[in-house]
């Protein structure tokens, strides 16, 4: 089966950086929706009209992909607003900030805590692979006609590449895993 809008396909991947250091590796095959909300536009362009068992290889600019770099997504918080046991490398919810965070501070983004002082914590907004090119090489493992309740979802369940913004102002800021 050819691989176009209303389909489902199974890939795996190795997406590297362009100076080749591994970024991520799925070695087990995972669904997604081609027309749907589960892959980077980039990506469906470069897999139409394939079958099972291509190998594709591209790059992704920022833009084509979590976006640029948006200084506006990064917080400094006062320390007393966190827990005792908060770590660098921490993850929040714009929506779980503690009371007392800056309210200018998107509601729908996931907030990555970079830094740690004695009076102040840095929340980081951005998605880790903003601004970073990427070089993905995938292999289609199937291809399979969508369901109706996977194309009114607008995705086959995954997740993984969900192309929702997390703030109108950065786009390109998804998920990764």
């Amino acid at each position: 089966m050819e691989i176009t809008n209303n389909c489902v396909v199974a890939l795996t991947w190795t997406l590297k950086d362009t100076l080749g250091e591994e970024l991520d590796v799925l070695d087990e095959p995972v669904d997604f929706l081609v027309g749907g909300d589960d892959l980077f536009e980039r990506i469906e362009e470069a897999l139409q009209g394939h079958e099972a068992g291509a190998r594709i290889e591209l790059q992704l600019e920022p833009e084509q992909a979590f976006g640029d770099f948006n200084d506006q997504l990064i917080f400094l918080e006062a320390r007393s607003l966190f827990p005792a046991e908060i770590e660098e490398g921490m993850t929040f919810e714009g929506t779980d900030l503690p009371a007392g965070c800056n309210p200018d501070a998107p509601k729908d983004a996931l907030y990555t805590v970079t830094d740690i002082y004695p009076e102040h914590v840095v929340l980081d907004g951005n998605h880790p692979l903003a601004a970073i090119a990427l070089r993905l090489n995938l292999k289609v493992e199937g291809v399979r006609a969508a369901t109706e309740e996977e194309i009114t979802r607008r995705s086959a369940g995954t997740g993984f590449f969900r192309i929702s913004p997390v703030h109108e102002t950065a786009p390109g800021n998804d998920l990764l895993h």
